[in-house]
């Protein structure tokens, strides 16, 4: 039996399995609702044309004819997360009894809805070494050419998903894990995503690295010698630090680890260096080059 629903309650129980439905059952579905299947799923599904398109599954996977053509859930339902065993419950962490949920809408699909593609823009470098405001002109460029972007800016992210953490090391391994998790999230929906923060250990930047496909993330190294940043202290910190007010300040007694294989580095050169909107502009350069401004 298989019956239609609109706003969750089904309408009268309809015979016969999806595979024999015949234009008479099909004229009987309004344009969107719901479908029961014999096994207990539910099934999303867009009536178009004369054609019964399913959009969603919910609590089967099995392969189900409509209108004479085979749909394989399983192949169906990727959401860009290969090599995971959706069948069957894991442990990640201190998560147990967890299972990925996949859905018919994946990257490429809003990829083209956005005509661009997702992709997290990683700029590190000391305090006072200008990331914010190289990330803000790249955010204007973006958005004067229509591209969907976001900052997640490191001080930024403190004030709320990561006010919990201080600066000791672990904590900020784990400010950058998190970070590089949303990172992750925002690609994964289409998003050019500009994270803005020091991470100044190697290690935590590579493990966000890892997180995506290769090549969407990509690293931007401000090049800006620390004499410079200090000379700017827009924020006091480095007077402070150099007080011994403020302890592990990046820069003054704790290490900033340099890139070793960054995709761009934007360097000073003498005087005032590249304006940040020059610095900017190499970074739409790059984008245009690799193709992540267009789906």
């Amino acid at each position: 039996m298989i019956a239609a629903a609109i706003g969750g309650k089904p309408t009268t129980p309809t015979p016969g399995l999806v595979a024999s439905t015949g234009s008479e059952f099909l004229s009987s579905l309004p344009k969107l609702g719901i479908v029961s299947v014999p096994n207990g799923a539910s099934v999303i599904y867009l009536k178009s044309r004369g054609n019964l398109r399913i959009q969603a599954v919910e609590g089967s996977r099995k392969t189900v004819n409509v209108n004479e053509k085979v749909d394989d859930f399983d192949g169906k339902f990727d959401n860009g997360h290969a090599g995971q065993n959706r069948s069957q419950l894991s442990t990640v962490g201190k998560s147990t009894n967890i299972k990925w949920q996949d859905c018919s809408v994946g990257k490429i699909d809003r990829q083209r809805l956005l005509k661009q593609k997702g992709c997290v823009i990683w700029i590190t470098g000391l305090s006072g070494s200008g990331k914010s405001t190289v990330a803000c002109a790249l955010s204007q460029f973006l958005h004067h050419r229509g591209k969907m972007c976001y900052i997640l800016d490191g001080d930024n992210v403190r004030h709320g998903l990561n006010r919990d953490l201080g600066f000791k090391a672990e904590d900020r391994a784990e400010n950058i894990r998190r970070i590089g998790e949303v990172a992750k999230l925002f690609a994964d929906a289409g998003v050019i995503c500009i994270a803005s923060l020091i991470s100044p250990y190697r290690r935590d930047r590579d493990a966000c690295r890892a997180l995506l496909p290769d090549g969407d993330f990509i690293e931007v190294f401000m090049d800006v010698p620390l004499q410079v940043c200090e000379a700017r202290d827009s924020k006091g910190l480095y007077k402070l630090a150099r007080a011994g007010k403020i302890k592990g300040f990046t820069g003054i007694d704790d290490p900033y680890e340099q890139p070793l294989n960054c995709e761009i580095v934007l360097e000073h050169k003498g005087g005032d260096g590249a304006s940040p909107c020059v610095m900017a502009e190499k970074v739409v350069s790059y984008l245009e080059e690799k193709g992540y401004l267009e789906a």
